[in-house]
């Protein structure tokens, strides 16, 4: 005898159009875990988490377009810059896609948030340079008599003159400081989203780095390491004191691409001088960290 085929019954779990706390939770979890970059993670996190908050400071009808569009005018309305409101809703509408993805939310719905278009970029923004003489101000803060004053320079000098971002200058070891052609360079760095690249050192930099690596007998491992408060050198430096440290160069590498490499030499120099997007509010900042 034949069997009788039963007609599939439905599912009783339907995906949702208002998310609680914990699906957002779950589904934050989700955008986290699938991202591989840490600073990625950290900038997706904290997108998501004001999200969150401002989506659960009043009772919400559903998580739709409409209220991506209303999260939108709020974010304008706070004087954001345009990339960073696309920043935030581009985490937005990955929130919502692994939400649909774990059956939090309608696929119609999250189709809808996708399209939600961002804010345009009109124009260009002016940075905040420093003037030749704040910036040798800034680059001799560190008192050079002294063995972190020495690690903080040439900290500063590569940080400026060769644009690193704060994990890569964590990251640095001696041995990516090789000569090509006759010059010194930091060669095969990997930095962020895992892009490997060659960058020039001009001399002036590489002897503030020689100067801290022949005081403090550095030969092999990390560049920049810990110094005790009696000038003793210490195997490491915690990556939560160089990223400090490195916070005062952090905006200066987002200007380095748009000028030649002849332009950075020695900050005493008359001739020029590197320009950057430094704040000038660092000079109180390397002042304070110096002196602790």
């Amino acid at each position: 005898m034949k069997k009788k085929i039963q007609p599939k019954r439905k599912s009783t779990h339907a995906a949702k159009s208002i998310l609680r706390l914990p699906d957002l939770e779950v589904a934050k979890n989700a955008v986290i875990n699938s991202l591989s970059c840490r600073d990625a993670q950290r900038g997706y996190r904290h997108a998501i988490d004001e999200f969150v908050e401002w989506y659960c400071s009043e009772p919400r009808l559903s998580f739709s377009k409409t209220v991506v569009i209303r999260y939108r005018m709020h974010l304008e309305s706070r004087h954001l810059a345009p990339g960073t409101i696309n920043l935030r809703l581009g985490a937005v509408r990955r929130l919502a896609c692994e939400a649909a993805d774990c059956g939090l939310l309608s696929a119609d719905l999250a189709a809808g948030i996708r399209r939600v278009k961002g804010v345009k970029k009109l124009g260009v923004r002016l940075g905040n340079w420093l003037t030749p003489e704040q910036a040798k101000s800034l680059w001799q803060a560190p008192d050079v008599e002294r063995l972190k004053g020495k690690r903080d320079r040439a900290l500063l000098s590569i940080l400026v003159a060769c644009g690193l971002r704060r994990h890569e200058a964590a990251q640095l070891t001696v041995d990516h400081l090789q000569q090509r052609e006759g010059h010194w360079a930091i060669v095969d760095l990997a930095g962020k989203g895992g892009h490997i690249r060659t960058i020039p050192v001009p001399d002036w930099v590489y002897n503030a780095a020689n100067d801290w690596m022949q005081a403090a007998a550095i030969k092999t491992g990390r560049l920049f390491r810990k110094v005790s408060t009696a000038d003793i050198h210490d195997k490491s430096m915690s990556r939560e004191k160089t990223i400090l440290l490195a916070r005062i160069g952090e905006r200066a590498r987002r200007m380095m691409a748009k000028f030649p490499s002849s332009q950075f030499v020695p900050l005493g120099d008359d001739s020029c001088c590197s320009q950057n997007q430094t704040s000038i509010c660092c000079l109180q900042l390397l002042r304070a960290v110096t002196e602790d």
